[in-house]
């Protein structure tokens, strides 16, 4: 059984994270449990993502990591949104049915409610407890949060500015996730409709430390060693990197993705392809179709899903979402334990 810890900063301070890197929660496939497994062994902080996941298949990766050694690591979580408008999410499907009817593919005319199985993952984690939690898009209530830290799991909450920091320390977090606008994928603010800040990570990092005193980790564009350094000088007590980890062994991005990380020159910020805003690499699909997806999620997720599906399956990077950070270009091949223990050396030099 993986060690508890009761503070962050208790977590923070133990052997059991002598490198303090984490291994950002990547959704869709490019998490997996070795590359958890792999981050730990490096001495850092695994995740797994859980977005899109049944509580079944979360608690099925859940066991391969812990039958994998006994490290600490997090299971991260969406926090469900409001419904979007459906008559704005109806224009888009119009929009996008041309493309669908040129790929041999059929969009979803009526797209329900999802919760991401929200409520089931809840009771997976309090009746059989993960060392940390983490949640994106959102904060759990004041009694959820208060049940999971019962259970004895560490929380932390993805914020993207200040006013969002207050509201996770309010509800009871153990630490913050601070994502800057150069991270990959989406972006966590609090609401769908919210525009993303812009304010680069390691200014938003302070103006975090001026609202709240709990430990801050820092995401968004660490793609070397002088950027984790420069993080960690900010006010950060560890860095969460994604995109750094997207061309591991261990990482599950496919060999399209991987390639576009080098191939693609720049990233763009889009509701294209979820109707939440999301930095991936710059593609014709985003060109076409950004300006006009609206900020409906899941909605769009589920609306765009067979149009992404088919781009995957013929490897049409001009068609799939590429999520990367601003530094997508420094993401390494190899082992994900090298990449985390060359990326600390550096750090330190």
């Amino acid at each position: 059984m993986a060690v508890r810890f009761t503070e962050f900063a208790e977590f923070v301070e133990s052997a059991a994270f002598a490198v303090p890197v984490i291994a950002a929660p990547m959704a869709g496939g490019a998490s997996t449990p070795d590359l958890v497994t792999a981050v730990n062994r490096a001495g850092g902080l695994g995740f797994l993502a859980a977005g899109y996941r049944s509580a079944e298949a979360m608690a099925e990766q859940i066991t391969r990591v812990r039958e994998s050694g006994d490290r600490p690591y997090g299971v991260n979580l969406f926090v469900p949104a409001p419904p979007g408008d459906p008559a704005a999410v109806a224009a888009y499907r119009e929009r996008l049915r041309p493309e669908a009817e040129q790929w041999g593919v059929a969009l979803p005319e009526q797209i329900g409610p999802d919760r991401d199985d929200w409520d089931a993952k809840l009771a997976v984690l309090l009746a059989d407890p993960v060392p940390v939690v983490s949640y994106t898009f959102g904060l759990p209530t004041a009694a959820e949060a208060a049940a999971v830290r019962a259970a004895g799991t560490l929380q932390v909450g993805t914020v993207t500015t200040p006013e969002e920091a207050r509201a996770a320390e309010a509800v009871g977090m153990d630490a913050l996730c601070v994502q800057g606008p150069e991270a990959g994928g989406h972006r966590g603010t609090h609401r769908v409709a919210d525009p993303p800040g812009e304010l680069p990570l390691l200014r938003l990092l302070p103006a975090v430390r001026a609202v709240t005193s709990l430990p801050l980790i820092a995401a968004g564009g660490l793609g070397d060693g002088p950027a984790v350094a420069a993080a960690l000088r900010a006010g950060a007590v560890a860095v969460q990197l994604g995109t750094a980890l997207l061309r591991a062994d261990e990482s599950g991005a496919s060999p399209a993705h991987r390639a576009a990380l080098t191939d693609l020159p720049e990233t763009a910020v889009t509701r294209a392809f979820t109707g939440r805003s999301a930095r991936g690499l710059r593609n014709a699909f985003i060109d076409r179709h950004g300006p006009y997806a609206p900020p409906a999620y899941p909605e769009v997720h589920h609306l765009t899903a067979p149009l992404r599906a088919a781009a995957t399956r013929r490897g049409d990077t001009t068609a799939m979402h590429l999520w990367a950070g601003t530094a997508h270009r420094l993401a390494r091949t190899g082992p994900a334990e090298r990449i985390v223990t060359d990326l600390w050396r550096a750090a330190q030099e």
